[in-house]
């Protein structure tokens, strides 16, 4: 033991020698999980993980867990260091020195800023940074050689990151960091690490040094320097040791502390050990998973099969154990010790032998490294996809359904046979022979039978609690999540069923279509049904998988399995039908359209007439950026298609079948009334009548059809757009749960109230009436987008410092409609006057905004619970493994949004006492209670909460995830405790008759479960006192237990009763919801509300502060007919919103614009107004900024909101058309000169007197491209339009 104390001190980083107790070696037989049959998951040792993915309680990017930290101390070398080397050198030879060899030469130095990427995460903004313990900054040669790293991240994390994963940093201005470039992400996260890179990059080398750096050390490292002491250990072994040390497959557990989730990441790039145990898909498959048996199943030791895999996807690989969190449903690793040793036993330290041997390597057999090959992590993503399934790295895999001739492209058939090259071909099914399907086993039959049905779809395949992918769905996963295949011939891959909404949400954002197939039986089941058949098969005898959901992106509605949404903003799926018109008529085509935010389930339905340009479709799609599209097959326009092609090229594009797939409005009618959507809102819907069907719906159904099975005329094609979305909604199998809620509005493009207008008077006195902005506008001002797709620079980006999520969704509508009514207008400005005079309780009401969730998601999310999925859906048979964890999320956020409406109220109270001195009628209506004011709109919601919060205890179902109402509260459930408890003292009554008949005061009852209520007797007792009814039960020493036929009869009632109470326990979560969601038109109101003030106190902060310059009330007139109030625009020392600096960093200087305005008496314009005005200037004069900085400026002011000038006056105004720049849409064969001209048409075509024309480079570039002279004669002729 001294001895091997010098040797532990000769190395300064090793830690003290740590007695260990040596683990059970096994060595078996690696299996590959099948499909044919099922997974016996009670075998699953508790703790244990898969494909790399982490159980409960999983680890994000960046994020840390908190254990119980031990600092590592540095040993100091002994005065007889020499000389113990020089023993050491004896004892373990000359190789032992070259353990750590020296690294190469670092490419980048200490401070440098560089991109680093750990396997399956995103690109990082980081710095180099020596190891705080060692001072080390690299490790390891060749592909080995890793560089210490600082995280850009709040707290900071370091890791060692390996240098094919090294990139140079050039700031988040650069291209790369940009919309299409390799480094961009929209992530938050990411976002804020980029901006303290570019921060950390303004300073000195010696300066980025002095920021706060991680100093703790990670488990990572600790464990690298374990391992380098059992290196030590092994040298001493025999060869039979060492041979069975290398074929022993053993789970390392490291230490509990504090680790850098990416350090370890980095770590993971070595194969982890662990131990699964799996078992062959046979035919019978009764061990499957159970849910009741999940608990005993998780302690079983079960040493039957092994499997290592590695997941280089997952951050958090380490199996640690880390205490978990109070909240936390991890619960703490077991290890078991190994039979036959006590708890005290201690491990003997191994004497040092001398050393007789040749080096350690060659004593492994070729059989041992051919088995452990199998398990090494790959270097990369794309080397798991092409390598070899055998584990020889010298050949490309070909996997099994790769070899399939019926499944190559160009040979393959869809459902009805149709080849590739047939018209009506339909590429999301696929034609599998049926001689194929009979000699698979019965999961993978199941499985190719549902892929069949949808071959555009990734299956993730429930097989017990792992979510299973197969063959090309497999590679799937292996090259866009970063799985790992798992040994064997076809491709295999899969993850555990808690990390579904990570994997899933992964590959939807990158435009996959993903179906979950749960299991929807049990294997009890599974035999019931297999006794009601005459003669079952082997493919009968498998557990029932069903299709439960199949999410787009245009689809997700974040359920408790999805998990959060990524973003805030909505994402829109649009359904589209049009039809083609004559010439002569003035407009070529008649478009109907539905579109439907799915997360909060609110629906679109319109109609309406567009020109040839498709000027109002344009404006629909840039207003409602639709994340997926759908049309019908064969039906789309020239036009549209352009449009598919350019301004929606990445969204997703899905044609449907008309009739069949794509409704019409006969269909979509039939289907609304025989589905019963609304049977449920008929009675909380006060606009739906009997029949519940929404009011905008009815007023596009026939008055002359009392069926209602007619579309009304001018709304055929809204309904069939209706139509095709239901289909949709139908086939992702969230159709009930979002029609039900019965959010339907009409849309009417923005511009067709001008159509109906009689004069300027009437028409800008509509409070309805909206500024058109379209597409090219939006685009042009970088108002929603910059030119490279991100919002940097954009007016969203200046204005949006909203508290709420709804409160930013409700601020790009307002942006993308500005007002037009000067009274509405005046509401707005008036709304931010009052709050800048109450500027205490504005700064309160902020701060509790801040604190409130996404209700309008979480209403959608409680309506989707709380509707009753019965057995005709299949998620109402689903048997999922982690429901527990599922309950204590929908439980979580039931009280989030019971908390948020409780924020609410205490808001509303807040600006209560200075409401009445508001000036606003916008903002009284919105802070004051219906019912206390007049004006009021926001509903009264202190009696529900007060119900609310005394229906149960929060805390307890918080932590149990299992609601238990309180008395009064669940009709149902205190119905079977009331019966229960009248069983009970019925059971109790009949006890004391049968005491006093026996004369015997020492009579219970005794029993456990079915065996409950026996009654024990005494041995006191005579045999003839016993009454003949009288059953022996059981018995034991000195007592008899009987059963009567009462007591019979009242337990079986008793039974009855707990099989009620605990049914209606186990359904009173989804009543709960229901009844929570009876209300939700005025839990729907209260959120809109304070979306409104949200919006208000945003533009009222934005209005005090803007960009440190003057900040000016705009005055907004109604035209008239007289000269006095004619249509103009004076706009004194004006800034741009978006740029307060210059390019060479000067101050911005301000302009002045006049349009309309009388002219100066010196021109002698004094009687003259100038409808337009002609800027000129030299190159980079700053033209087109002021021409998009008066666009700009006049959206503010119509918006409600002060302006950065010092005065502003004008009428409103209806329409800005822009023509900026000189760009083509290469992609949809649109030249410069094609798009210059078109949208000098479009201006032609739809431009009023009240419109504003921003119009710059049409001349010369008219020039450059015609005949000397023609250009300037073209742009002249524009110029009229813009009176």
């Amino acid at each position: 033991m001294a001895k091997q104390s010098s040797i532990f001190n000769f190395f300064n980083k090793s830690p003290p020698p740590v007695k260990k107790a040596k683990p059970c070696p096994t060595s078996v037989p690696n299996k590959n999980i099948s499909p044919n049959g099922e997974q016996k998951h009670g075998e699953q040792k508790h703790g244990e993980q898969k494909h790399g993915e982490q159980k409960h309680g999983e680890q994000k990017h960046g994020e840390q867990k908190h254990g119980s930290q031990t600092p590592t101390t540095k040993k100091t070398k002994p005065a007889s260091a020499k000389a113990t080397r020089s023993g050491f050198t004896k004892l373990f030879g000359n190789k032992i020195s070259s353990v750590k060899e020296s690294p190469l030469p670092s490419p980048f130095s200490a401070g440098a800023l560089i991109w680093a990427k750990l396997e399956g995460h995103p690109w990082w903004p980081c710095m180099v940074v020596p190891q705080p313990l060692s001072g080390e900054q690299m490790r390891g040669r060749g592909k080995n050689q890793r560089l210490h790293v600082h995280f850009f991240d709040e707290p900071p994390t370091r890791g060692w990151v390996s240098t094919k994963y090294i990139r140079e940093y050039q700031g988040s201005d650069s291209c790369d960091a940009k919309t299409g470039g390799v480094f961009f992400s929209g992530k938050p996260v990411i976002r804020k690490a980029m901006e303290l890179a570019d921060t950390a990059m303004l300073n000195s080398l010696e300066t980025r040094m002095k920021i706060p750096l991680c100093m703790d050390p990670s488990d990572t490292e600790e464990e690298e320097e374990e391992e380098e002491d059992m290196e030590l250990d092994k040298s001493t072994l025999t060869d039979d040791d060492v041979t069975d040390e290398d074929d022993t497959v053993e789970a390392v557990k490291s230490k509990p502390g504090r680790r850098s989730s990416r350090a370890s990441a980095d770590h993971g790039s070595k194969p982890k050990r662990r131990r699964i145990v799996v078992a062959s898909d046979s035919g019978d498959s009764g061990d499957e998973f159970k849910p009741e048996q999940a608990g005993d199943s998780s302690e079983e030791d079960d040493d039957d099969a092994e499997e290592l895999v590695n997941s280089a996807s997952e951050v958090d690989e380490e199996e640690s154990e880390t205490e978990p969190e109070p909240d936390s449903p991890v619960k703490p690793l077991k290890r078991k010790r190994p039979e036959g040793k006590p708890a005290g036993a201690k491990p003997k330290p191994k004497t040092a032998e001398p050393v007789k041997r040749p080096p350690l390597s060659t004593n492994v057999t070729a059989n041992t490294k051919s088995r452990l090959s199998a398990f090494s992590a790959p270097e990369t993503f794309e080397s798991q996809a092409n390598g070899s399934a055998t584990g020889d790295s010298g050949t490309a895999t070909t996997w099994d359904h790769e070899k399939l001739d019926w499944l190559q492209d160009g040979r393959r058939k869809d459902a009805r046979r149709r080849r590739q090259s047939d018209e009506d071909y339909d590429p999301t099914t696929l034609y599998v022979p049926e001689d194929f399907l009979n000699r698979t086993t019965p999961g993978m039959r199941r499985w190719w039978q549902l892929k069949s049905e949808m071959f555009d779809a990734v299956l993730f395949y429930k097989v017990g609690k792992f979510y299973e992918l197969y063959h090309m769905d497999a590679v799937i996963g292996v090259n866009e999540l970063g799985l790992t295949f798992m040994k064997g011939s076809w491709a295999h891959s899969g993850f555990p069923e808690i990390g579904f909404g990570r994997f899933s949400d992964g590959l939807v954002q990158k435009g996959y279509k993903v179906a979950r197939v749960e299991q929807t039986e049990t294997p009890d089941m599974m035999e019931a049904r297999c006794k009601t058949m005459s003669k079952p098969t082997k493919f009968d005898r498998v557990v029932r998988r069903e299709v439960c959901r199949v999410i787009t992106r245009g689809t997700q509605t974040y359920s408790v399995l999805d998990g959060a949404p990524s973003e805030t903003q909505s994402q829109y799926l649009l359904s589209m039908k049009e039809k083609a018109e004559e010439e002569s008529s003035g407009r070529c085509r008649t478009v109907g359209v539905c579109f439907v935010d799915t997360s909060v389930g609110f629906f679109h339905v319109g109609q309406f007439r567009d020109d040839r340009h498709c000027s109002r479709l344009r404006t629909l799609v840039a207003h409602f950026a639709p994340a997926q599209v759908l049309f019908e097959k064969g039906n789309t326009s020239s036009e549209t298609r352009t449009i598919l092609k350019s301004c929606l090229s990445s969204a997703i594009q899905e044609g449907l079948t008309a009739g069949s797939q794509f409704w019409d409005a006969q269909k979509t009618l039939k289907t609304l009334a025989e589905e019963d959507y609304f049977k449920e809102s008929a009675g909380k819907d006060e606009e739906s009548g009997s029949s519940g069907l929404p009011s905008v719906l009815k007023s596009m159904m026939s008055d002359c059809d009392s069926l209602g099975l007619t579309p009304k005329e001018g709304y055929e094609l809204a309904l069939a757009a209706l139509g095709g979305c239901m289909f949709y909604l139908k086939k992702c199998l969230v159709d009930q749960e979002l029609i039900s809620m019965a959010n339907f509005k009409e849309y009417v493009p923005v511009d067709v109230e001008m159509e109906k207008a009689a004069g300027p008077d009437s028409f800008f006195s509509q409070t309805r009436q909206r500024m058109v902005l379209d597409g090219v506008t939006l685009a042009n001002l970088e108002i929603l987008q910059n030119a490279s797709g991100g919002t940097e620079g954009t007016l969203l980006e200046r204005l949006d410092a909203c508290s709420t999520p709804f409160g930013k969704r409700l601020l790009k509508q307002w942006l993308c409609a500005p007002l037009c009514n000067p009274t509405a207008i005046g509401e707005r400005l008036d709304a931010l006057e009052d709050l800048m005079g109450v500027q205490a309780q504005a700064t309160e009401v902020s701060e509790l905004l801040k604190k409130l969730p996404d209700l309008q998601r979480l209403l959608s999310k409680i309506h989707s619970i709380g509707a009753l999925k019965g057995q005709d859906h299949p998620d109402g048979r689903a048997v999922l493994y982690e429901e527990v964890t599922y309950s204590k999320r929908k439980i979580a956020d039931f009280l989030s949004a019971l908390e948020g409406f409780q924020t609410m109220q205490e808001i509303v109270t807040a600006l209560g006492p200075v409401a009445d001195g508001f000036r606003s009628k916008l903002l009284r209506q919105v802070v004051n209670v219906k019912g206390d004011c007049s004006e009021g709109l926001f509903p009264d919601l202190s009696a529900e909460l007060k119900r609310w919060n005394t229906a149960f205890d929060h805390q307890k179902a918080r932590s149990t995830g299992v609601i238990t109402p309180k008395a009064g509260f669940d009709p149902e459930y205190d119905q079977a405790l009331s019966g229960i408890s009248a069983c009970d003292r019925e059971l109790q009554d009949y006890l004391e008759r049968q005491k006093k008949r026996l004369g015997c005061r020492n009579l219970n009852y005794w029993g456990t479960g079915r065996n409950r209520y026996q009654m024990e007797v005494p041995d006191s007792v005579p045999d003839r006192n016993i009454p003949e009814e009288y059953e022996v039960k059981s018995t034991k020493k000195g007592w008899k237990r009987y059963w009567t036929r009462e007591i019979e009869r009242l337990f079986s009632e008793l039974q009855s009763l707990e099989e009620k109470r605990d049914a209606a326990l186990k359904d009173c979560m989804r009543r709960l919801f229901f009844n929570f969601d009876k209300n939700y038109r005025d839990w729907q109101t209260g959120v809109e509300c304070m979306a409104v003030l949200d919006v208000l106190l945003n533009l009222m902060r934005y209005s005090q502060g803007g960009d440190g310059g003057p900040m000016t009330r705009p005055q907004v007139l109604l035209p008239g007919n007289d000269s006095q109030s004619a249509v103009f625009l004076d706009l004194r020392g004006s800034r741009h919103p978006c740029v307060t600096k210059t390019f060479f960093g000067d101050d911005f200087i301000p302009n002045d614009i006049a349009i309309g305005c009388p002219g100066s008496e010196e021109a002698g314009l004094s009687n003259r107004c100038a409808p337009c005005v002609l800027v000129t200037g030299p190159n980079m004069g700053g033209k087109s900024t002021l021409m998009r900085q008066c666009g700009l400026v006049v959206i503010l002011a119509q918006l409600g909101c002060y302006v950065p000038a010092e005065s502003l006056s004008l009428t409103p105004v209806d329409r800005i058309f822009t023509r900026l720049g000189a760009s083509d849409r290469i992609m949809s064969g649109e030249s410069t000169f094609f798009v210059e001209l078109s949208e000098t048409a479009s201006i032609l075509h739809h431009g009023t007197n009240h419109s504003l024309v921003l119009l710059d480079e049409l001349g010369p570039c008219l020039t450059s491209g015609t005949k000397k002279g023609t250009g300037i004669p073209i742009s002249v002729q524009t110029l009229p339009s813009e009176d």
